[in-house]
Parts: C-alpha cells; structure tokens; sequence
C-alpha cells in the first residue's frame, strides 16, 4: 500500500495509481464531489474486491466514472437527447446518469438490471488516471454507512491496506456527492439531489420529474 502526494507533481502518483488498477487492485483518488475508490469497470474480480472493501453487497451497482463525454456512447445502449443535453450543460461535473447499458459490455458491477451509472468528474488528477485507464467502476472511498471521505486521510482509515494506492489531493471542497438522474424511464427523474440542485437542473430540462 502507498500514498503519493499529487498536489503539485501528480505524474508519479497517476503512473502508480493506473498501473495498480490495470492488475486488478484497487486505487483512490479525488474527484470534484468527494474521494472515491476506484477498480478496472472489466475485471469482474476487481470489482469484486471494491464492493468487499466497502462492505457493500451487489444489489448496490458500482457507478462508472469516464474521461471524456463522448464515452457515454460506448456505453450507452442509445444516447437520448436528454442525455446529449445534460452532458453538454453539466459534465465534466457532479451529475451521475442513469441510462440503459450497452448489451456487448462484458463486464459485472453488481445487480443492475441492465442499467449503468456514468458520470464525468471535474478534477484534474481523477481526470488523467482515466486518460490512461478509460472507463472504471468508482465508488465513494467509504466503508458501506460512513461518512464519505473529503481527504486521502480519511478514505485510509476507513479502507486501509485494501486499496494498493491512495492519491492525495488534500482535501476536497466540495464533500458532497454527485446528483443522480434516472434516464431510463419515458421522462428522467431525480434518484438522488447532491451537488447540482433541481432548480440548476431544470435550466437544462425542464420536464424533470421529481423522486418518485
């Protein structure tokens, strides 16, 4: 297990965290809402070994964190043109998409029905870890039912020698997690409200629905 400190030089820390990931174990690092543990979104073993280290079962999928806007169309099984609006308006940034998986990915984050959830971070450190890796399943970097880490230190005690590397961004400012919005129905509807509010969202998509 090693942590890198990356807030002035991330170049060593990112080669460490990819290549950590790309054999199958487990990395943390910040995003723009709060720090998340991360696993190879293919390796069903890696995924695996995240949803132990939370201590979170599979009926709660892993969401996925992509690079780049235009993943969402190689993961998507159709781009609606909500979704096109919303990635266009909010991404990169806190708001996680519910939308209908492409049925050729082969790959296992959790019991979820056919459904995947992608969302685009604004960090940069979070950002060139998945330059290098493309899509991965990504989690809050907390045991199942605690806080949500805001600091590399945190995500340590809480995960410990589970996670082979930690990137340490100090702490993140925000500590709130990403708004969910459910894209798989004949209207989206709000699942979660975090960082993005209804109001901020509805400048985009007027005939949000609200949690049912």
């Amino acid at each position: 297990m090693s942590t890198y400190d990356v807030r002035e030089d991330p170049a060593e820390g990112v080669a460490a965290a990819v290549s950590c990931l790309r054999r199958g174990a487990l990395a943390v690092f910040a995003t723009d809402t709060v720090y998340g543990v991360a696993a190879d979104a293919f390796s069903p073993a890696a995924v695996a070994r995240l949803l132990a280290a939370k201590g979170r079962g599979r009926d709660m999928p892993v969401p996925v964190l992509v690079g780049s806007s235009i993943s969402i169309s190689g993961l998507a099984d159709h781009v609606t043109d909500d979704a096109r609006t919303l990635v266009e308006a909010f991404w990169p940034g806190p708001l996680t998409l519910i939308v209908r998986a492409a049925p050729s990915l082969a790959w296992d984050l959790g019991e979820t029905r056919g459904t995947v959830a992608i969302r685009m971070p604004a960090h940069p450190v979070a950002l060139a870890v998945l330059a290098e890796t493309g899509p991965l399943a990504v989690s809050s970097a907390n045991r199942s039912g605690m806080p949500a880490a805001t600091t590399s230190s945190d995500a340590l005690r809480q995960l410990g020698e589970d996670v082979a590397v930690y990137l340490d961004s100090g702490s993140v400012e925000s500590g709130v997690p990403s708004t969910i919005l459910d894209l798989t129905g004949e209207l989206p509807r709000l699942r979660r409200l975090g960082a993005l509010t209804t109001e901020q969202l509805r400048t985009a998509l007027p005939h949000l629905e609200e949690t049912a």
